[in-house]
């Protein structure tokens, strides 16, 4: 709402916001299908599976994770209709501290991979980084369990002492892709309005092949 006041008092500005709705003429709300990424990396996790036993982190039990979790799910069951895909969430509303918990993201998947769970798919945010470090104590090999990311390629962006080796893939969120059709409309005169649907036709959303284990799927 605030955001949305912003833009009706300075029409003469261009707004773009990203993952939320701005409701005015000067403004482009970019949103993403984070379902559909969520359903490839699914997909990806249940082939991947020896047990299969999979296992979804969420930061925080909201709409907005909950499109993550049903996108992982389906694509999960999509490759193997007798997978099961257990769900815990580090937190829940108003408690907003699941996205920036490691702790905690480490204790649910250190409980998930000793129960036999062997693939993890996290949107949590920094809760994340939980995982990677519970995957590499756990005393398994890469490839005996595997962890997934979320948002950015987080095989490039974790270092080998975090965990990097047990990423299997990310959950790709192309926010610099919506970023650029924004700024190039604006750059070139014809200003970005109204909502923006970045999915896996626009490569909104996709996923990873940094680690080369991803590429025999």
């Amino acid at each position: 709402k605030d955001c949305t006041a912003g833009a009706v008092a300075h029409p003469e500005i261009s707004f773009a916001i990203i993952d939320d709705v701005i409701d005015a003429p000067n403004a482009v709300s970019l949103l993403f299908k984070e379902a559909e990424g969520s359903f490839l990396v699914g997909y990806a996790a249940a082939l991947k599976s020896k047990s299969g036993k999979i296992g979804f982190i969420g930061g925080v039990r909201t709409d907005g994770i909950g499109k993550f979790e049903a996108g992982f799910k389906a694509g999960v069951t999509a490759a193997n209709p007798s997978a099961t895909v257990e769900v815990k969430y580090a937190t829940e509303p108003p408690d907003f501290s699941g996205f920036n918990d490691p702790a905690k993201g480490k204790s649910i998947a250190t409980a998930m991979y000793s129960s036999g769970i062997d693939v993890i798919y996290h949107a949590a945010g920094g809760t994340g980084a939980g995982l990677f470090a519970a995957a590499m104590e756990s005393g398994k090999a890469p490839g005996e369990i595997w962890a997934i990311g979320v948002d950015s390629d987080q095989y490039q962006s974790v270092a080998a002492e975090n965990g990097k080796d047990y990423i299997l893939t990310s959950m790709l969120k192309r926010v610099d892709v919506a970023t650029y059709e924004a700024m190039k409309a604006y750059l070139t005169g014809s200003p970005l309005s109204g909502k923006m649907i970045f999915d896996l036709s626009k490569d909104g959303v996709g996923y990873s092949a940094s680690n080369s284990a991803v590429s025999d799927i």
